[in-house]
């Protein structure tokens, strides 16, 4: 009897240090904003991008700092001003075992304008491709529309799917995982779509080996319930830390940060879509206005004056943000230093204007944005609304989770809305071409243009930039078609840029990103 007691204690004893084992080889995440699809190409937004790159290669990857470094290509070269060879990384396979050959990205390159209703299509990345040339196996020859010095910038942003796997592959199939198989450090173990994801690492990665067996991949869109997870123990790891407890978290001797600046910047968009009859804008007294005042450049600049970017930064993102108007932060290429700080919140300025361009008594507008997908996002449009209200357009705002926001303001059914753009390359081009050039489906051009600004001189300053070769009058070219959108023609009302902060139990390390990805792969057992 003592024998069988015995005997059993020991096996409780070695099975609770298997599950103990098996829960050490486990990472569990928790992440603030939902990827609204696993389809590597149906939606240019960060958190479907973050979590792409854990399972999906590219030609080119970024590192943490933004530099530009080997994936999928081991090297790459300029053959003509117009013409790249890239020299692919032998051996490389897909989840199944299947080969991964040139031919992929050719397939890939295909497939991308062909994702069926994409509401903000990676075709801005491949735009610039005139031809491809599969030299051999592992050799491409890409051949771009004139000189483009940022080719393979651009192609760390491209997930390569096979054409043996991928061939008729539909945006439901990866979204419930049976499609998601990549080249990636993690394979797709189980998905459901828009709640968690079971990664199990791949063990034939050409890379180096990610420090976890599993990753348990939750999307919890709430802040609080979010740190809440983290301080039971019910998660190892989150992002998107509400900014209200970091200060406290220092303290906490069992919680470590994070943190790094960033290039995610948020902003307000102008509905330039139509000339008559805006939805969600009225008179005062709520009468219909038969004319869209943003169309006004004084109205634009009204209701950018009107909005206290300092105040933001300090009482909504408690100083977890930088008050920026334009793309890119100070010290970083395309930043224009004489927008710096403008412009500086003026009511009475912000009247005139509004009173100049036939508003004297202001108007009634609706400011809709998103109430998970940005740290502080409900309480930024919130405050937004209340300034604008005090400059004498009253304003009422109106937030929803993100996945229905994106759907409807990508079609045009808004007339004013917070949204945002990060860039992952360290210079606003790609975030140029795809905020604030003409929507043209067809040449990848404004792809994430869902308010419909249009203007060709800007257009033409920037393809011009994007094809110049010399890096120091690219910059100036870059800040001078920045100048053109935000300064004159006020297309947009840019407000802050956001600080990245993660949080972990003690006994992790993270390295950081400077383009706020959260990847398991980044994540490990502190030493």
């Amino acid at each position: 009897m003592k024998r069988s007691i015995r005997a059993l204690a020991l096996g409780t004893i070695a099975a609770a240090a298997v599950v103990a084992g098996a829960q050490a080889q486990t990472l569990r995440v928790a992440v603030g904003a939902q990827v609204t699809s696993i389809d590597p190409h149906y939606h240019n937004i960060s958190p479907n991008t973050a979590f792409a790159s854990m399972v999906f290669g590219s030609l080119t990857q970024t590192q943490g700092n933004s530099k530009l470094a080997p994936d999928l290509a081991e090297s790459w070269k300029t053959v003509a001003d117009d013409v790249w060879e890239f020299k692919l990384r032998p051996g490389v396979t897909f989840h199944n075992g299947t080969p991964f050959t040139a031919d992929d990205f050719v397939f890939t390159y295909g497939r991308i304008p062909m994702v069926v209703n994409s509401p903000g299509s990676f075709a801005t990345y491949t735009q610039a491709i005139r031809a491809i040339e599969v030299v051999d196996p592992m050799t491409l020859r890409i051949s771009t529309k004139g000189p483009y010095p940022t080719l393979a910038i651009d192609l760390s942003q491209v997930f390569i799917l096979s054409r043996a796997i991928h061939t008729g592959a539909t945006t439901d199939r990866f979204n419930n995982g049976e499609m998601a198989i990549g080249t990636g450090p993690f394979r797709v173990a189980s998905a459901r779509h828009g709640e968690r994801v079971d990664m199990l690492r791949n063990d034939t990665y050409w890379g180096p080996k990610p420090a976890w067996e599993r990753v348990d991949y939750r999307m919890v869109t709430s802040g609080p319930a979010r740190l809440s997870a983290l301080l039971a123990g019910d998660v190892d790891f989150i992002d998107q830390v509400p900014t209200t407890d970091i200060e406290q978290l220092r303290k906490n001797k069992d919680i470590k940060l994070s943190e790094s600046g960033s290039l995610r910047f948020i902003y307000v968009a102008f509905d330039h879509s139509r000339e008559d009859k805006p939805p969600f804008v009225t008179t005062i007294d709520g009468k219909p206005l038969e004319k869209n005042p943003l169309k006004d450049v004084r109205v634009r600049r009204a209701l950018s004056l009107a909005i206290d970017r300092q105040a933001i930064v300090d009482r909504v993102m408690e100083g977890v943000a930088l008050p920026i108007n334009q793309f890119m932060p100070p010290g970083t290429f395309g930043h224009a230093p004489e927008l710096e700080g403008q412009p500086r919140a003026d009511v009475a300025q912000a009247r005139k204007l509004l009173a100049e361009a036939g508003f004297p008594n202001g108007f009634a507008i609706t400011l809709h944005g998103p109430n998970d997908r940005y740290p502080n996002d409900a309480k930024i449009s919130q405050a937004i609304g209340q300034m604008w209200s005090r400059a004498g357009v009253r304003t009422q705002v109106e937030v929803s989770p993100y996945a229905s926001f994106v759907l409807k303001a990508s079609r045009q059914e808004y007339s004013a809305f917070l949204v945002s753009w990060g860039s992952s390359s360290g210079e606003p081009s790609a975030g140029l071409r795809s905020v604030l050039a003409t929507f043209d489906a067809a040449k990848g051009m404004g792809s994430v243009n869902r308010f419909r600004y249009s203007n060709p001189k800007f257009d033409e300053g920037l393809v011009a930039a994007m094809r110049e070769l010399d890096e120091g009058k690219r910059d100036a070219m870059l800040q001078a078609v920045t100048r053109l959108a935000i300064g004159e023609d006020v297309a947009i009302a840019p407000t802050h840029v956001q600080k990245n902060v993660w949080a972990m139990r003690q006994g992790f390390s993270h390295e950081a990103r400077i383009d706020e990805r959260t990847r398991a792969q980044d994540v490990s057992r502190a030493r």
